[in-house]
């Protein structure tokens, strides 16, 4: 019982703490700004989305710093989100600008229906338009935030509105639909399999019908009156996801924890190239972003590929003033962690050492540049692609992406038939494919499926935790091939895009293959740098689905993976490949039927072949110094 006191009377300390910390910025930020809360902003079709504004206490008209959000930023209380939006404001005004900050549609004291990333996307172009005709606006607006305030963005810069003058989207895969080779609809899908963040997540974000809500065209004066006590607020009870994601059918995982019923149930039954991807908030590689970028990214995030790849489509645009006002970011963090790198920055259980940068510094002199029209230092200095190499824990500079000095260099998968776990005899050589083919065989029980062991993930409560951990125990699994290079005699530098190409057959009408790209140390142990998986009827497309037939070879390339990695003398490349990931991305049960409506499925005998007929093979970019 005095056990239980004193960690009550602990428990009381740190919540006086932190609401004396969150106490202090608000009269910090009190001192400095004009605090306009719940402006309630008209859009065109008449409903009004909830605005906070925090402005310098002066006459002088300043440029604006803007964040749309479908999380609670209501002042009252304690919350993380809470704290962070006071004190990126106080930043903000103590620089000179304005920070606004807004709820989507339909989130919190926002009038509307909420849908994910706070469709239509011209609430963003009338927020700009209300904004810039401000007494208190000099008509230049820039937008900021990672994850949910970034994915936004890319759509909305598209609408090109004129007061729009720079952007920082971090952590912002969530808002790209398809961009070339990748067709994730907003993180939804990796090589059309479900990735399975989003059921977790829209159990804590999505909206029930029977929600409560106030008065449309309630006053200001009342919202800033009733948000002390009410604000809307849902208090979801805990799910242990780690079991809940293992319930079938798919669509039924949110109602089976007995969560809210809301755009979940509709978004689980579209295809890849279902037409409702193309009319929300995503952005598509064929709207045009004209508005110079400064993209932050992060390796163990859950799309870096895909991020990286949208920094590249802009900056190769035919436009030269846009393609010259495009700047990138890659640090060795988790989903929106930057700031949490420290000294000794431990990414799951891997330190990548010293991996700080002063973020604000960057971030304040782009939008000085852009904003203010300060003739700083910012393109001088500012590499253009600034990127954190593990294994060697430093960064680095580059004026593309990949680095120029980077060579594709092929590897082929060999070994005798057993490739099967560490233990078997599975190979990456370089030089040429293997003559005969003696193909790896496994089996795959959606029942039994691999279970996700780190990764770049976000958003899966405690079903994955992200970062790189040791692999080698889970690849003791007959059903995980795995292939290995020769220890390198000197050290070996991978910075790019990472290519895949497998030649596979399976006694099933359609199933999944997985890879995952790894770092073995000299004493065994096996850190994860990457991962990707593809649903093999659409081995040929998204927009059509090809199912296997039991005994033919089928060609599989699988979506991309990117790192920057040093691979230190002793070290060896590894790949492990299997038919399964989860709950990173759901399971395939093997039956050709829709999979998110099934409860049953059938065992899959997989082989992957690798021959100078069938040559399959991994492309690692190599950086020559």
């Amino acid at each position: 019982m005095k056990f239980i006191r004193y960690c009550l009377f602990l428990l009381s300390i740190l919540i006086w703490n932190t609401s004396l910390s969150q106490n202090d910025i608000v009269s910090k930020l009190e001192a400095i700004a004009i605090i306009d809360q719940k402006v309630m902003m008209p859009m065109r079709d008449g409903v009004r989305l909830a605005t906070d504004i925090f402005r310098p206490k002066s006459d002088q008209k300043v440029p604006i710093i803007f964040s749309k959000t479908p999380y609670n930023f209501n002042s009252w209380g304690d919350g993380e989100f809470r704290a962070r939006t006071y004190e990126t404001a106080y930043e903000a005004v103590k620089r000179g600008y304005a920070y606004v900050v807004q709820n989507e549609r339909g989130k919190f004291f926002s009038e509307g229906e909420w849908d994910i990333l706070g469709p239509p996307t011209t609430d963003g172009y009338d927020a700009f338009e209300w904004m810039s005709k401000q007494s208190w606006s000099n008509g230049k607006i820039g937008i900021y935030g990672c994850s949910s305030t970034a994915e936004w963005q890319m759509a909305v810069a598209a609408l090109d509105h004129p007061a729009l003058a720079a952007m920082v989207p971090q952590g912002f895969g969530a808002g790209v639909g398809k961009v070339g080779e990748y067709y994730e609809q907003g993180n939804w899908y990796r090589g059309g399999a479900q990735q399975m963040l989003f059921t977790s997540w829209l159990y804590g974000t999505q909206l029930d019908a029977y929600r409560p809500t106030f008065p449309k065209n309630i006053s200001q004066q009342d919202l800033i009156r009733v948000q002390r006590f009410y604000d809307l607020a849902p208090e979801m009870p805990s799910v242990d996801w780690s079991v809940a994601l293992r319930h079938l059918p798919v669509q039924d995982i949110i109602t089976n924890v007995n969560g809210s019923v809301g755009v979940y149930e509709k978004m689980i039954k579209r295809k890849p190239n279902d037409p409702d991807w193309f009319k929300g908030g995503l952005y598509h590689d064929n709207m045009n972003i004209k508005v110079p970028g400064y993209w932050f990214v992060s390796w163990y995030d859950v799309s870096s590929s895909p991020n990286i790849a949208l920094y590249n489509h802009v900056r190769n645009s035919k436009d030269a003033s846009v393609a010259d006002n495009q700047y990138l970011v890659i640090a060795p963090t988790l989903h929106c962690a930057y700031k949490r790198a420290t000294e000794n920055t431990i990414v799951g259980e891997r330190s990548v050492g010293d991996a700080r940068l002063d973020y604000d510094a960057m971030v304040y002199g782009w939008f000085d540049l852009w904003l203010k029209g300060e003739s700083n230092e910012f393109k001088r200095t500012t590499p253009r692609v600034q990127y954190f190499t593990m294994g060697s824990n430093k960064w680095q500079k580059s004026e593309t992406w990949p680095p120029a000095n980077a060579t594709m260099t092929t590897y082929f998968l060999s070994s005798s038939g057993k490739a099967n776990s560490r233990f078997g005899d599975g190979k990456l050589v370089g030089g040429k494919a293997p003559s005969k083919d003696t193909p790896d065989s496994f089996t795959y029980d959606p029942d039994f499926p691999v279970a996700s062991y780190g990764g770049n993930v976000c958003c899966t409560g405690n079903a994955v935790k992200g970062g790189a951990y040791d692999q080698s125990q889970m690849e003791t699994r007959n059903d995980i091939l795995v292939y290995t290079t020769e220890p390198f005699k000197e050290g070996v530098e991978i910075s790019g895009f990472i290519e895949s190409m497998l030649y596979v057959s399976s006694d099933a009408k359609d199933t999944d293959f997985t890879i995952k790209l790894i770092d073995v140390y000299p004493d065994g142990r096996a850190y994860n740098l990457d991962e990707t998986i593809q649903r093999v009827r659409y081995r040929e497309g998204y927009d059509k689905e090809v199912f296997m037939e039991k005994g033919k070879v089928y060609k599989v390339n699988l979506t991309p993976m990117s790192t920057s990695n040093y691979f230190a003398a002793g070290h060896s490349i590894r790949i492990e490949i299997s038919s399964s990931n989860f709950p990173r991305f759901d399971r395939n049960l093997n039956t050709g039927g829709n999979n998110y409506d099934e409860s049953k499925g059938v065992v899959a005998h997989n082989n992957v072949h690798h021959s100078a007929q069938y040559p399959s093979q991994i492309r690692l970019p190599i950086v020559t110094k």
